[in-house]
Formats: structure tokens, sequence, C-alpha cells
């Protein structure tokens, strides 16, 4: 499935929360966390992925010759470890999730492990490469809130009401 399939997909697959039974609701919203958890991932190595190509990029418009290695633990630090807008649930590995493994592919491609080696426009293609890639993740990430929240306000309406039993809650 392509990018654009699956951005088309998220954008039809209207659903009716309210028409869900408990144990569906539940189930969706803990499967649309985990897709947000692979693809936040995803887009945070994407990110950290452009933030080198960057900073090659601007070593060679300052005419630097320094080796932008010293960069990592900032780039890793502010992006694969850095805090989350929503909170944290335990990790999974996403490195074979379908997403990480186009985004390694996409690396490939542009054999970014040297990037000092790249011609500018090598290296200005892989960065709009990487720039459009983080968009869709973007994308993705916001329509997957969209749901989740959703799917969430629902639940609280349900315990609000009584129609969920709230000893439910120590599942959810």
């Amino acid at each position: 499935m392509t990018d654009n399939d699956r951005t088309e997909n998220d954008r039809n697959s209207e659903f009716d929360a309210a028409a869900l039974a408990l144990d569906e609701l539940r189930a969706l919203r803990a499967e649309l966390q985990r897709e947000d958890d692979a693809v936040s991932y995803v887009r945070r190595l994407t990110q950290a992925r452009l933030d080198f190509v960057r900073a090659e990029m601007r070593n060679r418009a300052d005419g630097s010759e320094r080796d932008i290695t010293g960069e990592i633990p900032n780039v890793i630090g502010s992006h694969l470890t850095g805090g989350q807008a929503r909170p944290p649930r335990p990790a999974d590995d996403f490195s074979t999730h379908p997403l990480a493994l186009e985004l390694e592919a996409l690396c490939n491609e542009a054999c970014s492990t040297d990037l000092p080696a790249m011609s500018h426009e090598e290296l200005a293609e892989y960065a709009s490469r990487l720039h459009d890639f983080e968009q869709m993740r973007s994308n993705e990430r916001r329509e997957l809130f969209a749901r989740i929240d959703a799917l969430s306000a629902e639940l609280v309406r349900r315990y609000r009401d009584g129609e969920a039993n709230v000893d439910g809650l120590l599942v959810d």
C-alpha cells in the first residue's frame, strides 16, 4: 500500500464510535494508539535524518569542513528521546514496521550513509524526499489523533452516562 492509498483509506474510513461495542471501542483505540506509536517513531527517525542532511548542507554553505558526527548526541536527544505530546505507552520495536522499512528503502536509495560524498543536487533531493516523507507521517498522525480522540471521548461519555462499568477503567 502506498502512502497515498494509506492516507486515502484513512480519510474514507469514517466510523461511528457510538455504534461500536465497548470491547470493540477499546480494541480499536488500542490499535490506533499502537499505529500512532509506530508512525511517531518513524517520523522522529525521519526528522533526525533530515537534521543530519541539513547540517551537511549548512557545512557546505559555510565552507566548513567539520565533521557533523559531533551533532549526533543533540539530534538523537531531540528527536528520539525527547518528550512526546501524548502520554508515553510501553514502546514496541517498530524497526520492522512497514513505514520504517519504507524509510530505510528511501535512505538506501539515496546512499545516505555517506552524506559528504553526495553532490549538492543529491543532498537537496534527499532532503526534499525526507521532508515529504515526514510531512506524510505528520498528516497521518493528525488523522490518527482525531480518531483516537473521538474514541476516547466516546469512552468518557459512556462512563459518565453509566453505560460502561467504571471497573473497566482499569482495562483502559
